[in-house]
């Protein structure tokens, strides 16, 4: 799908530019008009709200980085078709669904759950340091040490610009 509709286009419209960049690329779209039509409507209101043509039959996570593997046409799609005989929405079919010889079966999801990042470890610090932590104000160098220093070393900053961060 080269060129994303407009919000206001003409459903028809979208549907007939569906089929023939399909078929102009070698596939083929599902042969129930009125199937194919509700996906479309899908696919122009996930457009508006979102901004590109997410699945209609996946939950989009509103973000098109995240969303990239299933903006229409899919990622998955030619291993659906290959394998099921259609892709996961049964929008894109092959050969013999198109010629109505087979009707269209259900598709696991390929998609990946995201993974839950691990709970990080919080350390706490110690009750009582060595020696107080020195902050310049300036570039957030730290330095454990009785005193500031004269001079910071990563941005020349005098002493009077260190602060005491944690004692």
């Amino acid at each position: 799908m080269s060129q994303l509709p407009e919000p206001a286009e003409d459903l028809a419209l979208f549907q007939l530019r569906l089929r023939s960049e399909a078929e102009a690329s070698g596939y083929h779209l599902n042969p129930d008009n009125a199937f194919v039509k509700m996906l479309a409507e899908g696919l122009l209101a996930n457009r508006q709200r979102y901004g590109y043509q997410s699945c209609p039959c996946r939950l989009a996570e509103g973000n098109r980085k995240a969303d990239l593997d299933i903006i229409c046409p899919c990622d998955y799609r030619d291993a659906d078709i290959n394998e099921f005989g259609s892709c996961y929405c049964a929008l894109y079919v092959d050969s013999q669904i198109a010629k109505g010889e087979k009707k269209p079966q259900p598709v696991p999801e390929r998609r990946t759950a995201p993974k839950a990042l691990p709970k990080a470890k919080t350390a706490q610090a110690p009750a009582k340091l060595a020696y107080p932590v020195w902050r310049c104000r300036v570039c957030g160098y730290l330095c454990g040490r009785d005193e500031a220093p004269d001079q910071c070393p990563i941005c020349k900053a005098d002493k009077e610009r260190f602060e005491l961060f944690m004692q």
